[in-house]
């Protein structure tokens, strides 16, 4: 009995492959010395793929189902072995499991800015990470690309291989794109087509097939934030260059109001009134153009005809400065000085 048993085990009559745990793509099923018992029972389940290898040379390849391994069901491996159509003997053949399950949530990201080049800005550095998923789609493929003969393969061992590949086609991928990257980094779906695009046929060429990617975050250089920022400000107002301009005066007078608090005595209330001043008429006239657009055009034409001169701010600084020299020399009085001080700022009015 013990000899019968042990004839037995040189001969595989069931091969299937029960999955453990996730991140294994590639598995070869354990042959020691042992042979495949003609008539052997082959299981493949759904999300798997079988490949039967014969001395390095990719032989069948199966599908999901159950399968009863003959020369009608082997004809590769027949052809290969030279068979014969009646052959019933064991025989030897490598075979490989390979997974085909989505793996999902792997990550993608720039580990140092990457240099692109923009039709618009010319050379462009950035940062930008997200996360894709993939599956095997050709195992023969794979096979010969990638795993080769190894026990096991996982998605460990591809993670650096696939990561170099989106990283090495981003650039290609916005100059493919034809849109201007300032458009993409403001849309991310559309940035994320772009990169699909480009990377699966690369990833084809390994026997992966790409099923999503995405782009979480895209990094710019603080220049060409600004510019984006000023972009998504127009298209907030409908592209309305006289409201947008509205909105950037409105910004910049406290910017004028904080730098006249800076300035010291007479010299910086003189600035700061000026600059009040002229932002204020600038506010209105953009106001009243934006609410009567119908008055816009005689406004403007009315300011294209010539006006009385105008005070020079800096004039009035110069002489507000001396006038106070001469308060400090005791030849001005407070009064003298004060108004003098009032005369010349109604001329900047």
């Amino acid at each position: 009995m013990a000899l019968m048993d042990f004839i037995k085990k040189q001969f595989i009559d069931i091969i299937q492959w029960t999955e453990t745990g996730d991140g294994t793509l590639a598995w070869r099923f354990p042959m020691a010395e042992m042979e495949i018992q003609n008539g052997a029972s082959l299981t493949v389940r759904e999300s798997q793929v079988a490949v039967f290898v014969n001395e390095g040379q990719v032989a069948d390849v199966f599908g999901p189902g159950m399968y009863k391994l003959t020369t009608q069901t082997l004809p590769v491996l027949t052809y290969l072995k030279n068979w014969d159509k009646l052959f019933e003997s064991p025989f030897k053949s490598d075979v490989y499991f390979f997974s085909t399950r989505q793996q999902v949530d792997q990550k993608w990201g720039t580990p140092q800015p990457i240099t692109i080049r923009d039709k618009d800005f010319g050379a462009v550095r950035l940062r930008a990470f997200g996360n894709y998923s993939f599956r095997i789609g050709d195992a023969k493929r794979f096979h010969t690309e990638i795993s080769g003969t190894r026990d096991i393969y996982t998605v460990a061992d591809l993670d650096g291989q696939l990561r170099g590949l989106v990283l090495q086609n981003i650039s290609n991928a916005i100059a493919s794109s034809g849109v201007p990257f300032l458009d993409l980094a403001a849309n991310q779906i559309q940035f994320a087509q772009a990169l699909a695009a480009q990377l699966v046929p690369e990833f084809a060429k390994i026997g992966i097939q790409l099923e999503a990617i995405t782009v979480q975050n895209v990094s710019l250089p603080e220049e060409l934030q600004k510019i984006l920022d000023q972009k998504i400000g127009m298209g907030m107002v409908g592209n309305d260059m006289g409201k947008f301009m509205q909105y950037q005066t409105a910004q910049a007078i406290p910017k004028f109001a904080e730098g006249s608090g800076q300035g010291s005595g007479i010299a910086g209330d003189a600035m700061g009134l000026g600059a009040g001043v002229a932002l204020g008429q600038v506010l209105a006239q953009n106001l009243q153009q934006g609410l009567n657009p119908a008055n816009a055009a005689p406004a403007a034409a009315a300011q294209q005809q010539p006006s009385v001169a105008v005070i020079n701010p800096a004039d009035v600084m110069t002489t507000l400065e001396k006038l106070g020299e001469l308060k400090t020399k005791g030849i001005l009085t407070q009064e003298e000085f004060d108004a003098k001080k009032a005369e010349l700022l109604k001329k900047l009015v």
